[in-house]
């Protein structure tokens, strides 16, 4: 079986801040921004993985979420528990300093974790959490 990760999906609420915080903070490359009906489908991925993605997406543009449904999700990414993602690199130091420069808001700063991993973790715009981890 020959299965690849293509996408991520991760929500967003605010496209301008989330165009600034995956490209000018992370430094991913926009791929993709589409607009329709109010809303915006903006895919970013690293420069040198053009082959995975993430997706952001506007959450109440899911079909069949009920009102109760939409203010659920409303308030979890309010609080920063609707969805995360791990990403990885080389240098978290200087990563850290980077996303910190970027005014992310900082969860957890390098830390090496009982569990052998060395990582930090932020929120993006919409509070999505994001965990970096030091890769060899």
């Amino acid at each position: 079986m020959d299965i690849t990760i293509h996408q991520a999906m991760l929500p967003h609420d605010d496209p301008q801040a989330t165009l600034a915080f995956y490209r000018d903070t992370l430094g991913f490359e926009v791929r993709n921004d589409v607009e329709y009906g109010g809303m915006h489908w903006i895919t970013v991925g690293p420069p040198e993985q053009p082959g995975t993605s993430i997706v952001l997406y506007p959450p109440t543009a899911t079909p069949g979420l009920t009102d109760d449904e939409r203010r659920a999700i409303a308030e979890m990414m309010a609080k920063g528990t609707f969805a995360s993602i791990n990403l990885a690199t080389k240098d978290l130091d200087g990563a850290f300093e980077r996303v910190q420069a970027g005014d992310a808001e900082v969860v957890q700063e390098p830390t090496e974790q009982p569990y052998g991993i060395r990582d930090c973790s932020i929120r993006d715009p919409a509070g999505n959490l994001i965990r970096i981890q030091e890769v060899g």
